[in-house]
């Protein structure tokens, strides 16, 4: 498969009485969007704000956050089964809107929704505040059932960020970047010297609003399955999980999978990237077993020398990610796994809830009980006083002087489990000769 990447660099995003790109800005028609929106008769309201990098705003609560994708050509669309049907994706050219992202908001879905702050010291928590992002405000219709609430917000974030992309067809982009990958029979004949690497991409499907969607397939109940890198990148993969903001894997977090970037961009060079291994993160302990073995079956068909996993989600999906460890390991299966912690505020609590001997090489990316306290912002995107039920904040997280009180675990992406933010060991100190790493903790 081949999958080239049109980049286009937004620096700002306006409200126009029409929907445009030209000259670096992304021209945006509310009324339109808006129609476009509410062909879904579950939405009763959408309006939309934006929010800029180094303003004195706050966006809260935030259900996903998305990059904009079109396909420019190839086939299929970008994420299939939602926006596109399902052909299969990741080939031909798609167009990418970079320094820009969708993030959805409105009425709060859950308690596991988060905070984006685009100055102070939240801003410094994730990528999103250097972002130019488009909010929309999503109303459902009266007592709608929470997980349709999901889903709409969902869906209507999707159908935005395609809708935005959609304004640079046929325009020329600012930076291309072409990603290769072979079938695993064609690795073999021109790759037989180099190791062989899998990543393990863990994806939560327990239900109870912790869903991850393939090709808009809900993957709880199926098997550990092979899924092609540049399909990832393409908007195969779609968050519908509710998991605590901080690491939860949000659908940009999919988009941009810096392991899958890494080992694509090392392909056939100092490493032969197998493919990547979807593991089901189950509640049920015989489930998680079960997708454990499975993976490490496929892992061993592979014929792979050693695997990446990363987690997502934290508490009982940290015995999927030692499972995942313990069977490849068992087979002669080298393991490298990347997660994050919670582990007091003070750094001194046991980080995770499970452990295995066998896991010696571990990359974490922050502690998700890190306490911060956040300023007052000029202006509000939302609601603030969601900040009191969601995850990381409490009733008495609004201070008096207007300052914020949270756990980062309440702000969106901070410790994602895939390394996409700076509190991480970057995947490039791993030795994929050997496959070893030493163990950090970033507290």
């Amino acid at each position: 498969m081949k999958l080239t990447l049109n980049k286009f660099y937004v620096k700002d995003i306006q409200f126009a009485d029409e929907s445009s790109y030209k000259d670096g800005v992304l021209y945006i028609c509310k009324r339109e969007l808006a129609e476009y929106l509410m062909e879904d008769s579950n939405i009763a309201a959408v309006d939309f704000d934006i929010a800029r990098p180094g303003e004195s705003v706050r966006i809260i609560p935030i259900k996903d956050v998305i990059q904009p994708r079109y396909k420019q050509s190839g086939t299929g669309q970008i994420f299939p089964g939602y926006v596109g049907s399902v052909e299969t994706v990741g080939n031909g050219e798609t167009n990418v809107l970079e320094t820009c992202c969708v993030a959805t908001s409105g009425q709060i879905v859950a308690f596991q929704e988060g905070i984006i702050d685009m100055s102070g010291p939240g801003a410094d928590f994730n990528s999103f505040s250097k972002m130019n992002i488009l909010v929309p405000l999503i109303t459902p219709v009266p007592d709608l059932h929470k997980h349709v609430h999901e889903a709409t917000v969902r869906i209507a974030g999707l159908k935005t960020a395609a809708y935005m992309a959609k304004q640079t067809l046929n325009l020329e982009p600012d930076e291309t970047e072409t990603f290769e990958h072979e079938s695993i029979l064609e690795m073999g004949v021109k790759y037989p010297n180099l190791p062989k690497v899998a990543y393990v991409d863990m994806v939560q499907c327990q239900g109870l609003m912790h869903d991850t969607y393939v090709y808009g397939l809900n993957v709880k109940g199926i098997l550990s399955t092979m899924i092609d890198p540049l399909e990832i990148l393409d908007g195969a993969i779609v968050s519908g999980n509710c998991a605590a903001p901080g690491h939860k894997n949000a659908t940009i977090h999919h988009e941009n999978n810096p392991i899958v970037l890494d080992l694509l961009r090392r392909h056939g060079k100092d490493i032969c990237f197998v493919g990547v291994l979807l593991s089901n993160e189950s509640a049920m302990l015989n489930e998680k077993k079960r997708a454990a073995y499975y993976t490490s079956n496929l892992s061993e068909l592979l014929g792979v020398d050693g695997v990446i996993v990363s987690e997502e989600g934290g508490g009982n999906p940290e015995t999927d990610l030692m499972l995942n460890c313990k069977f490849h390991e068992h087979k002669g299966i080298k393991t490298v796994l990347v997660t994050d912690e919670y582990c007091g505020r003070d750094g001194s609590s046991q980080g995770l809830a499970d452990v295995t001997p066998e896991a010696d090489a571990v990359v974490t990316n922050g502690n998700g009980n890190q306490f911060v306290t956040l300023p007052k912002m000029d202006k509000v995107i939302g609601n603030q006083e969601n900040v009191r039920i969601i995850t990381g904040g409490n009733s008495e997280s609004i201070n008096a002087d207007g300052t914020v009180s949270v756990e980062i675990a309440a702000i969106m992406g901070s410790c994602c489990e895939m390394g996409y933010e700076h509190m991480m060991t970057k995947l490039r100190s791993v030795s994929y000769t050997h496959l070893t790493l030493p163990t950090k903790r970033i507290v």
